[in-house]
């Protein structure tokens, strides 16, 4: 059977084994669930293109519109509609704004939004204002005045949000996370993460294509290298943080039972970009004259209501080898990405690591075991298959997501606090509670059956 057909028959399962009941949450909207849904895609460059491919392999969603100001990207994104053998979709682009005239669209249910950070929040904003269900990719804001626009707008218009944070879905997180679960590890204390990403050649190019070597940036630079690099010149932040605090604020159930109380953030100088630059361009290429603002490793220490800390590192500016660097750890034992590793008092040798790929097999999520074949091939080792369907499935039942607007907005806060704290010598920041207290009552997200 191949991998179309099955992921069509297997649908209906998937959806039911990631959302199963509703969430009366707050303001929500009851209608009735569909059984197919319009998407619109806000954003069709390289990100937004990975989800319209996933989107055009489902026969319970319809790709009605998408917008983007790039004409390149719009032909690209019909392209790939017309050897689907889909519908032509209604396309929007002619100007930054244009994307709300898509928003218009009565027959929309729902939209996509994969467009450089800074239009994240009003995109999503405008959505919910629109009675859109939006599904946002990471970061959700940037400041802390757009994480509450985020919730302020959820909890006045009833729509729902998700970030799309796909790390979540990952394999070897989710197995642990089914550990946490079954108490594997005790009572937990500790967790690391970040993102440990050599984006050098993301962050410039050489004006051409998007990953030709070069020294450009900005107006003459090509894709993320558009947009993202002048975050580094104009922010001393974490600007990246989901990618590790989600999968561990979900181990540690933030919003849920639990919350993030404080935070500090500690800078080093920043020198692997000029130094990027002048490797790549020479010493007189203009950018060499550049200050970057951001320094290359930033380390920030989190604080929870239960006790546990939370350290994120953010260190995309010099050479190095991936890694997301988690570490779970509890009463009795831990897991280390890092090396592969895992430690579990009264079942590992005494002082000795346990390679953690038997663990991981042995706890293997029952998502993964059932739908992991046919994931493989939807990007990112297969977590965005499980990240979309999560999206898609709520919207067809019109409920609450696993990852919500209130971890949307506490997990993109960490960018706001931790550029305060570096401010001011480290000093430590508050962490607003966006759940304005029902952080005390609210019931976790069940990520072994799938279901509130």
């Amino acid at each position: 059977m191949n991998s179309r057909r099955k992921f069509v028959q297997n649908t209906s399962i998937l959806g039911a084994a990631v959302a199963l009941a509703p969430s009366i949450s707050h303001g929500a909207l009851h209608k009735m669930a569909k059984s197919r849904v319009n998407i619109g895609l806000i954003g069709v460059g390289l990100r937004g293109t990975t989800h319209l491919s996933n989107l055009l392999k489902r026969d319970d969603v319809r790709v009605s519109a998408i917008c983007d100001i790039d004409k390149s990207r719009i032909a690209i994104a019909e392209d790939l509609i017309a050897k689907a053998n889909k519908k032509v979709p209604k396309s929007f682009g002619s100007n930054s704004y244009d994307y709300r005239n898509l928003l218009d669209l009565k027959e929309l249910d729902a939209v996509v939004i994969s467009t450089p950070w800074l239009w994240h929040t009003r995109m999503t904003v405008d959505a919910m204002e629109a009675g859109k269900y939006a599904g946002v990719e990471v970061s959700a804001a940037n400041t802390l005045e757009e994480c509450w626009d985020l919730v302020n707008t959820y909890e006045r218009t009833g729509t729902h949000m998700m970030i799309l944070e796909n790390v979540n879905y990952r394999r070897d997180v989710m197995a642990v996370l089914h550990m946490v679960k079954k108490q594997v590890f005790g009572e937990l204390v500790h967790f690391r993460c970040g993102y440990q990403h050599d984006l050098r050649h993301v962050k410039f190019n050489d004006g051409k294509t998007a990953y030709g070597k070069g020294a450009e940036f900005g107006e003459k630079g090509v894709s993320e290298s558009k947009w993202r690099t002048i975050h580094s010149v104009k922010r001393n932040a974490d600007v990246y943080p989901t990618h590790g605090l989600g999968p561990m604020a979900v181990m540690a159930d933030v919003n849920r039972g639990n919350r993030l109380v404080s935070m500090t953030s500690h800078a080093t100088k920043g020198i692997g970009l000029h130094n990027y630059i002048v490797e790549v361009g020479g010493e007189d290429h203009p950018n060499a004259k550049v200050k970057f603002n951001q320094g290359d490793i930033i380390t920030s220490t989190l604080e929870t209501a239960n006790g546990e800390t939370i350290i994120i590192t953010h260190d995309c500016n010099l050479p190095r080898p991936y890694s997301l660097g988690f570490r779970v750890q509890g009463a009795k034992g831990l897991w280390e990405v890092d090396g592969n590793r895992i430690y579990v008092e009264g079942q590992s040798d005494p002082h000795q690591w346990d390679q953690a790929d038997s663990w991981l097999k042995d706890y293997d999520h029952p998502l993964w075991k059932t739908f992991g074949d046919m994931a493989q091939d939807a990007g990112h080792g297969g977590m965005d298959f499980f990240v979309m369907n999560a999206f898609i499935e709520s919207v067809k039942a019109n409920i609450a997501p696993p990852l919500d607007v209130y971890d949307a907005a506490a997990w993109s806060a960490v960018t706001p606090l931790s550029e305060a704290s570096i401010a001011n010598n480290g000093e430590s920041q508050d962490f607003p509670d966006f759940t304005r207290g029902q952080w005390i009552k609210r019931k976790s997200f069940d990520w072994m059956n799938g279901k509130y």
